[in-house]
């Protein structure tokens, strides 16, 4: 029987990467029952303790990471407008001093939906290193997160001028010290969205990812935003740069992803190699001249797609592919 173009080569690129690839899907497999978050599909915030003072913040809008100490409370990420008022109610079981900054690492709704409510609820720092805000907490990100929020003088804004980054920054890093540590937010190249940043609790040893890394499913390429496949698995990288592992993989630095459970370093390098696999894949078919339809047929995340795709939209096995797929185009 005569095998379709699109099969036969992707069982070539299947047998080159043989023992990589079976070794990465034998640990996908395994814990696909156990690597998902816990349900938290009752609407409430849960609140997990990291390490440091750092705390998990999990809610009906994705994670939350705080910064729980004597100068104040700083979160990053403000979940939806709607989760607002469970998540504040959750800081408030870990510290009544106000909130004194909101991090946002990307512009999604589930990252700055909850910005106004809670700024207005919280406290400038007086003389701190990014200046005043007359709003109550400030609100910080990157230059383009307040592009994307705002609108030209003259024209309707997609968000609330009250949910508008107040500081923000167009390269390097900015910095913070607040609760006896610095906080260093990282801006990393277009990825999930053209404002993506990542956030380092340096004594702590905690990383709050955003959006580039969803431990629920595959990653979410924002194309019309300005997203790319080099740009998460840059981001990936980077936080692989930082993480240290305590003992045999496990422990140490631990990394807050946008959505799902509290993660380490080795979970983040399978992340990172899956990511790295269906790239390397749908590149090599694209060179092959295969169009996209035929790349999809391939399925060439079929050995992930349990433990990754979601049902459907962009984060689904075809969503995704089609989403490398445009970047590599470019």
């Amino acid at each position: 029987m005569k095998v379709p173009l699109e099969r036969a080569i992707i069982m070539k690129i299947f047998l080159a990467g043989a023992v990589v690839t079976l070794a990465l899907s034998a640990s996908a497999q395994s814990g696909a029952q156990t690597a998902k978050a816990p349900s938290m599909n009752d609407g409430e915030v849960h609140v997990l303790k990291v390490q440091g003072n750092v705390y998990m913040l999990v809610g009906p809008g994705g994670n939350t990471a705080a910064s729980i100490g004597p100068n104040g409370v700083l979160i990053v990420d403000a979940q939806t407008a709607d989760a607002s008022g469970k998540l504040l109610a959750a800081i408030r079981t870990l510290s009544d001093k106000p909130v004194r900054y909101i991090i946002n690492t990307s512009f999604d709704p589930d990252r700055t939906g909850g910005n106004e409510s809670i700024a207005k609820l919280g406290a400038p720092v007086v003389g701190g290193n990014l200046g005043n805000s007359n709003r109550g907490a400030a609100i910080v990100a990157r230059e383009n997160v307040l592009d994307r929020m705002s609108a030209p003088t003259g024209q309707k804004a997609p968000t609330p001028e009250g949910a508008w980054p107040t500081v923000t920054w167009f390269e390097g890093n900015k910095e913070i010290f607040f609760n006896g540590e610095p906080v260093i937010t990282m801006p990393v190249p277009p990825g999930h969205t053209d404002g993506d940043a990542i956030v380092f609790f340096r004594h702590s040893d905690v990383i709050a990812a955003g959006n580039i890394f969803n431990m629920n499913t595959f990653p979410v390429i924002n194309l019309a935003a300005g997203g790319n496949i080099q740009g998460i698995l840059d981001g990936l990288n980077h936080m692989l740069d930082i993480a240290i592992p305590e003992h045999e993989q496990e422990g140490g630095t631990y990394i807050i992803p946008g959505h799902g459970r509290l993660t380490d370093e080795h979970d983040l390098l399978e992340y990172r190699d899956m990511v790295t696999i269906i790239r390397d894949r749908v590149e090599y078919m694209i060179k092959k001249g295969m169009t996209l339809d035929q790349i999809k047929a391939a399925k060439p995340t079929f050995e992930y797609d349990k433990r990754w795709s979601a049902p459907s939209g962009p984060a689904s096995s075809d969503g995704f592919v089609e989403a490398v797929y445009k970047s590599l185009k470019k």
